[in-house]
């Protein structure tokens, strides 16, 4: 083999020695431009396939077409002349076969590669198959075959984190990872109590999942209803981000109901509850009380805390929300559990918003306590849902199930 034949071969990835280029060249298919390489394929061949004869002799060359991995997005196709053998002793005819290209099949091994590698990006179909110069249906085909999601994991993790997604069209699918080492642990089509406890309970034995040591939920209610069933010695713990927010809206809801009350637009208290009311939702022991900075919205300097004030003037139960807000901010990120307890037990209802999440917290309290004791949360399984709306977005959604979880379980690799 020449130097030059062999550097070629190694530049689209053929390792085969008995193929031999005779010549590369352009052509034009359907618009756009294709290299071509063509080459031979024949070696020696001694005996019959079929009944072992040795009364073999070449008998011509059967052209093939094989694609290969494009080059900066450019399509490269192969042509094979594989060498033809006839048998004197039967009458069967064979070919010769290369390694590097599958009988029956016109996809080489190295586009099967580039798919895959491309896949892990999050690229659309349609890009993955601009790119490779095939069929989208060709890219899935080999994403699907490529891909093999486990019947279950080998060993279930200690620390879990429960969520759910919206698959293929309205449907919500669940998805579950692991809180240490991020993990994929399964995606199931529904997010059901049925269909997630017949998934643990038919996969993993009792003492498996008695081995679980927490799992993470947000305040979705029917995963806790079932949690102590699947994992008897596993700590639920509420997700801490899925607590702030709560209350933080139900704050919001309280500066709303002020602020729509106000029937002049140009006053200072509707002007400050308006433009800033993220002051309402930043820990009091960060607001600048010394030093007054111009406020856009209220067009006029002051103080972060004398906003705060302002806004706290105007409504006594806006006041207790936000002081209830701030007590529970201040527990939750300092990992108060025996204070945040405190907290829910004493709390008097104001008939406000903050009634409802506080009574929210109180029905699922241990889970919320426990959110101040472990220091895991749901934000591993949250990095995994926004890589999987990337993907969506990028695709323009997905109509296959299985394409779809296949996909993934790609970019989690």
């Amino acid at each position: 083999m020449s130097l030059d034949n062999d550097s070629i071969l190694k530049l689209v990835k053929l390792t085969d020695t008995n193929l031999h280029v005779l010549d590369i060249y352009s052509e034009k298919k359907r618009g756009a431009t294709c290299q071509v390489i063509e080459a031979t394929l024949s070696y020696p061949l001694t005996h019959c396939p079929h009944c072992h004869s040795k009364a073999l002799i070449r008998n011509g060359y059967r052209l093939a077409h094989a694609k290969l991995p494009s080059i900066n997005g450019d399509p490269i196709q192969l042509l094979v002349h594989k060498q033809r053998y006839l048998c004197h002793t039967c009458g069967h005819t064979c070919g010769a076969r290369s390694s590097n290209l599958k009988f029956n099949h016109t996809l080489t091994p190295g586009v099967a590669q580039q798919t895959i590698k491309l896949a892990k990006q999050s690229l659309a179909g349609t890009t993955i198959a601009a790119l490779t110069g095939i069929s989208n249906t060709s890219a899935a085909r080999i994403i699907n075959a490529e891909v093999h999601r486990p019947y279950r994991l080998k060993k279930l993790p200690e620390n879990l984190c429960f969520d759910e997604f919206r698959s293929t069209g309205k449907h919500m699918s669940f998805i579950c990872c692991d809180a240490d080492s991020h993990r994929l642990v399964v995606t199931l089509p529904g997010r059901l109590s049925e269909e997630i406890i017949d998934y643990f309970e038919s996969r993993y034995s009792l003492t498996e999942r008695q081995a679980v040591k927490s799992v993470v939920v947000d305040l979705n209610a029917q995963y806790c209803h079932f949690i102590h069933r699947l994992f008897p010695n596993a700590k639920t713990s509420i997700d801490r981000f899925h607590i702030i927010q709560l209350i933080g809206r139900a704050l919001d809801t309280e500066r709303l109901r002020v602020l729509h009350g106000i029937e002049d637009h140009k006053s200072r208290l509707y002007k400050v509850l308006k433009s800033q009311w993220k002051l309402l939702h930043k820990d009091q022991n960060e607001l600048n009380a010394s030093k007054p900075v111009f406020l856009r919205g209220i067009n006029e300097f002051m103080t972060q805390q004398n906003a705060v004030d302002l806004a706290l003037s105007a409504d006594s139960r806006l006041a207790s929300a936000y002081q209830t807000y701030q007590a529970l901010l201040t527990d939750i990120r300092g990992h108060q559990a025996k204070a945040l307890g405190r907290l829910l037990n004493t709390y008097q209802p104001i008939h406000s918003a903050m009634d409802t999440a506080i009574t929210s917290f109180k029905k699922n309290y241990e889970a919320v306590l426990n959110s101040c004791r472990l220091s895991y949360s749901n934000g591993p399984i949250e990095g995994i849902n926004r890589k999987i709306k990337t993907l969506k977005r990028i695709g323009y959604g997905f109509r296959n199930l299985t394409n779809f979880f296949n996909r993934i379980a790609l970019i989690r690799e």
